[in-house]
């Protein structure tokens, strides 16, 4: 089965949660996968709209690290991502990109030690990926 293990700098790299790629969730605008995500860490709207407006996906990551964490965030986590990455692959363009993959295997390969989202020297869980195959599954049904 084909792999495709990397999702920046590459043809891949729309797979990215950090490609452009605009959404809007609760009547806010994010600029991509990372803007939601990193924002709803976080139940204050103030903290969301700062984040929402973060100059770069890198810039959003960082800022999700000090907000104020929601009690709930670890069991709600895989399913904000999983909202998150429909409302991205809800874009024609995007959502035939993800079906032309096929049935390769997605994993998010990373070098900054994600061993949740994706794997890291050969280890990690690979959720990120993991939700990419299956909402890949879903919309080919």
């Amino acid at each position: 089965m084909k792999k495709i293990d990397k999702f920046d700098g590459t043809e891949y790299g729309f797979l990215s949660n950090f490609y452009p790629s605009p959404i809007e969730y609760k009547g806010i605008k994010y600029p991509t996968v990372e803007h939601m995500f990193q924002a709803l860490k976080s139940l204050s709207p103030v903290e969301r709209m700062a984040i929402a407006a973060a100059a770069t996906p890198g810039q959003a990551k960082r800022m999700g690290r000090r907000v104020s964490l929601r009690g709930d965030w670890e069991t709600v986590k895989v399913d904000v991502m999983r909202t998150a990455l429909q409302l991205k692959f809800s874009d024609p363009t995007l959502k035939a990109k993800l079906i032309a993959t096929g049935d390769a295997e997605l994993i998010e390969g990373n070098t900054w030690n994600d061993t949740f989202w994706g794997v890291c020297r050969g280890t990690g869980r690979n959720m990120l990926g993991t939700l990419l195959m299956e909402l890949r599954s879903n919309l080919t049904e």
